[in-house]
């Protein structure tokens, strides 16, 4: 075996970030097991790489015994000792069985082990790039599909769009540039798996991280995000300096901050509502558009009773209960909406009412008129 075997094994390390040991041992096990496929032998072997000379040989090793039962493994003390009058039973003894044209067969060997080798750096090298961006945005071009999956090029992988995660007012055509986000990094056999979505509350978590200065350096904070996907969506925030408004900072300026996310996810209605430690301030706030006349708290089974007026209760629960589903989801309140004539039978409105907190919602309030 010539010393350019090793060479390529040095700039293998130094390249593709394989252990030498590791690839040394792998090339000394599969040329044991191509000289016991292909000289059909049973005997013990051991296969000596020299780095320096860039040489290789094979050696039968044999246990010492008085009487031989196995030719294969075994040679006797008496036979042993012509050949070295130091060797006693016990020990073991190497006989060189180097064939002559072993070189060809262990070419072919060294190169199946570093294609091999290669090959596991390269899937390890993958996965350790991809691991690192779960639950972070990606963008992709979609290459093919199929009845389960929408397959997005990733750059160094294609990573899995599952038909749950699509967005159902969405349309995905082949060559399509996407934002996705990473939900989940598998390494298989096979090599890594990534699986994407676009219907995650981490999408449009990250979205305004990437949108909205204040959030990205902390001075404002998303505290929760409910999300029904391709329809509508809310987002609370929090921002522990007074001066700052957060939800201001995430609509930006003329709305153009909170649109850009907006036109990203295909029209997707957003409320941004402004988060409270105060459950009465946090539900009315969660509940916009709609007006709040006061909140009823219930500690012991983290419920509320929202009382808002008669024309606005449609606009409270929403079309099919979404809002109204949307702020439980987002608040962690269950929320019992009644309309103020309706409180007032109940004998539950009280003189004083409560004003909503300023929010900012990208939804038409017509829609629920």
């Amino acid at each position: 075996m010539s010393s350019e075997l090793f060479d390529a094994i040095d700039y293998l390390e130094r390249e593709k970030g394989i252990d030498k040991n590791i690839l040394m041992e792998a090339l000394e096990a599969a040329l044991i097991s191509a000289y016991k496929k292909n000289f059909k032998s049973a005997t013990n072997v051991r296969v000596d790489l020299n780095e320096q000379s860039g040489s290789m040989h094979v050696y039968a090793r044999k246990d010492i015994v008085e009487e031989v039962d196995d030719q294969q493994q075994q040679i006797s003390l008496e036979e042993a000792k012509q050949l070295n009058p130091n060797y006693e039973i016990g020990d073991v003894m190497e006989i060189e069985v180097t064939p002559k044209d072993f070189g060809r067969i262990a070419a072919q060997a060294a190169k199946q082990v570093v294609t091999q080798r290669v090959r596991e750096a390269e899937r390890g090298v993958i996965f350790s790039e991809y691991i690192d961006r779960e639950e972070d945005i990606m963008t992709g071009i979609i290459q093919r599909k199929d009845p389960r999956f929408i397959y997005v090029n990733l750059g160094k992988i294609e990573a899995k769009l599952p038909d749950s995660e699509q967005m159902p007012t969405e349309e995905y055509n082949v060559h399509d540039r996407l934002k996705v986000f990473v939900t989940k990094v598998e390494n298989t056999n096979k090599g890594p798996n990534v699986f994407v979505s676009r219907t995650h509350p981490g999408l449009l978590k990250r979205l305004f991280e990437m949108e909205v200065p204040e959030i990205y350096d902390g001075t404002v904070e998303i505290r929760s995000v409910a999300r029904e996907a391709g329809d509508r969506s809310k987002i609370s925030v929090y921002a522990s300096n007074p001066e700052v408004d957060p939800v201001g900072s995430c609509v930006g300026q003329r709305g153009q901050r909170v649109q850009a996310i907006v036109n990203e996810l295909k029209g997707e209605k957003i409320d941004i509502v402004e988060y409270s430690e105060d459950p009465v301030v946090y539900v009315s706030n969660a509940l916009s558009p709609s007006k709040v006349v006061e909140v009823k708290v219930n500690e012991e089974e983290k419920a509320t009773t929202v009382i808002v007026p008669d024309y606005q209760l449609s606009l409270a629960i929403g079309k099919r209960g979404q809002n109204a589903r949307l702020a439980a989801k987002l608040t962690g309140w269950k929320i019992d909406i009644k309309s103020e004539s309706e409180a007032r039978e109940e004998g539950l409105l009280s003189t004083d009412s409560y004003e909503e907190e300023e929010t900012y919602s990208e939804i038409d309030e017509d829609l629920f008129e």
